[in-house]
């Protein structure tokens, strides 16, 4: 009988065939998973040694085992920070950097075979990026960002895209009183992104006024992340950076078509109150003093 039990351990085993992890020659570079994926680590930026491990969830003594394969290979060097002699560094030798592109190379591609093999392609890249949300919960970084950054403009972009489809009457960013984006950077507001492994799957505002208080705007999270909290986790992350830059009294709308949004609201301490702007798209507004 198929159960929910089984389909888990299906799905297990495809995963763990499918990157390798058994393999004693990853991608058939001569190295297993484990030392490729420190390679990778070191070669996506993260020098810090402490980093790379809390990143890949190793303990020390197997960390410290694969930076050694990796040193007596001459793939990598790795000498004691400057600053803080007590903490290691590890930079990738040009050895290292050919090892890397070969690795970024072969992975690309196998990723392209998988994907062109599929009568669904984007219905397989949403389920991965289901699963990868839930399996990186614990990984979600929370970072200031400049709301004209590449990443950022994804998010907005989809966060639009979404209105547009649930409005009844659509959605139209030049009617919204959309904020500029001086008015989400400190020490006006703020602009605060959740990335997973990299990816941004979820984004909130901080819009800074004249009136006496800021307003919350632009909260989205990816489809693929959604049921999780982290739309908690942003609220708590905007809320907290509007303490620092000294902001008492916090205003938001939304729509009735959002009702996960005003169920959030009405369960984590904002007050209803009467219209506020001339927006012409919300119809519920919230004050939150902090």
């Amino acid at each position: 009988m198929l159960t929910d039990i089984s389909r888990f351990r299906r799905f297990s085993r495809a995963v763990t065939s499918e990157v390798g992890a058994l393999d004693t020659s990853f991608l058939g570079l001569g190295r297993p998973l484990g030392s490729a994926r420190v390679l990778n680590a070191i070669g996506q930026g993260r020098s810090d040694v402490a980093e790379v491990r809390s990143y890949l969830g190793l303990d020390s003594g197997l960390m410290s085992r694969l930076l050694r394969s990796l040193e007596e290979e001459g793939l990598i060097e790795v000498s004691s920070d400057k600053q803080d002699g007590r903490r290691r560094q590890a930079k990738l030798t040009e050895a290292g950097k050919a090892a890397f592109a070969d690795y970024e190379r072969l992975s690309n591609e196998r990723a392209a075979d998988l994907l062109s093999g599929h009568s669904k392609p984007k219905a397989l890249l949403e389920a991965m990026d289901l699963i990868a949300s839930a399996l990186g919960r614990q990984r979600w970084q929370f970072e200031e960002r400049d709301p004209r950054d590449p990443e950022c403009v994804y998010c907005l972009e989809e966060y639009y895209a979404e209105l547009n489809r649930r409005f009844d009457i659509g959605f139209d960013v030049a009617l919204s009183a959309d904020p500029e984006a001086e008015d989400m950077l400190a020490p006006r507001g703020c602009f605060i992104l959740c990335l997973s492994d990299g990816l941004p799957i979820g984004c909130v505002g901080l819009k800074g006024t004249d009136k006496g208080y800021a307003e919350i705007k632009r909260l989205w999270v990816s489809p693929a992340a959604r049921g999780l909290g982290m739309a908690k986790r942003l609220m708590v992350e905007v809320e907290a950076r509007a303490r620092e830059l000294g902001i008492t009294l916090l205003r938001l709308d939304t729509n009735s078509k959002l009702p996960e949004a005003v169920k959030l609201y009405q369960t984590s301490g904002w007050t209803e109150i009467d219209r506020f702007n001339e927006d012409p798209y919300p119809d519920f507004f919230f004050e939150k003093a902090l």
